[in-house]
């Protein structure tokens, strides 16, 4: 275990170094001069000068790479070139409305689509079984922001009985509440569907296995079969999926976030795109990025101390 543990820890750290080397890779790619974006174009060349000089935009790339990344190991993720605010402060502010979309999005698609997909198993082929395979199909082929849109139009246009813009106020938890309900339907509807297609496959080849067949000579009932047996190993291809989709929400959360004004990582990294502040795009970017190895290395984890058969996998 600890030898497995060790190998994800390593290949992580491997896949966030070269996340950041792609990331510095593409900013630098953009046309455009940041020191004239940053100053503005009546700023003389001294001034200019002195700018690139102080936020290191004169050196070499490599260099300049180089010292983002030790930033980065001490924790310092830049400053924001406006207005020289830490970027990990900013973050920091963003974060948790992010966390707080997806982790609810995740959580109520989970609740949905794991007892989808368990029941369409029991029964396979029966209208049940068919019924849940359409919905499934039509959750993951609708985007979220078409999602976004048309709940805007239905539950707070035309029915008003929930708000769309913000993030409710400071202190309120009900008007939180009241305000997170659209964003956390439009992005978490899709993974309905995945997750119930994929424990509905898990649980129809677990449920084919001797150990079942056994149980089931046994005399256990079979309700006791389903939940106390075939759902414990079923489950385990779904964790890996909701890691996986803990990532895929986070990019979803984006269209989110931008159509219901939210505020959080994905708006921020939108804005900053567009004003070309590469700091808080870079560090927004790879919070992100280690959030999401950080996740799917918790599942492997658990998927591995479940099952020990995956640790000779890697």
């Amino acid at each position: 275990m600890w030898l497995y543990l060790i190998k994800r820890l390593a290949l992580s750290v491997v896949i966030v170094l070269l996340v950041i080397l792609v990331l510095f890779s593409m900013l630098h790619l953009i046309p455009g001069d940041p020191v004239s974006i940053a100053l503005g174009p009546r700023a003389t060349p001294e001034i200019q000068a002195a700018y690139a000089a102080k936020m290191h935009l004169d050196k070499p790339l490599v260099y300049q790479f180089l010292i983002f990344v030790g930033n980065v190991l001490q924790g310092d993720l830049g400053r924001d070139i406006f207005s020289e605010r830490s970027v990990a402060l900013t973050l920091g502010e963003q974060l948790p409305f992010t966390l707080i979309l997806v982790v609810t999005a995740l959580g109520w698609s989970a609740l949905v689509g794991i007892p989808l997909g368990c029941f369409s198993a029991i029964r396979p082929n029966t209208l049940m079984d068919r019924l849940t395979g359409v919905l499934s199909v039509g959750t993951i082929a609708v985007p979220s922001f078409l999602v976004s849109i048309w709940a805007i139009l239905v539950f707070s246009i035309s029915l008003r009985w929930l708000p769309v813009i913000g993030a409710g106020d400071e202190g309120d938890l009900l008007d939180q509440i009241t305000h997170l309900i659209l964003p956390a339907f439009a992005v978490g509807l899709g993974w309905v569907g995945y997750l119930a297609r994929m424990v509905r496959a898990s649980m129809l080849e677990v449920m084919s296995e001797n150990y079942i067949r056994s149980a089931r000579a046994f005399g256990l009932r079979e309700r006791s079969i389903v939940f106390h047996y075939a759902l414990k190993v079923a489950v385990l291809p779904t964790i890996t999926l909701v890691a996986i989709g803990f990532g895929g929400l986070l990019s979803g959360a984006v269209f989110a976030e931008i159509i219901f004004s939210r505020p959080g990582i994905g708006k921020i990294i939108y804005d900053m795109v567009l004003a070309r502040n590469f700091p808080v795009v870079q560090g927004a970017v790879l919070v992100t990025i280690a959030l999401y190895v950080g996740i799917t290395l918790v599942a492997d984890i658990i998927v591995s101390w479940l099952d020990p058969r995956v640790r000779d996998t890697l």
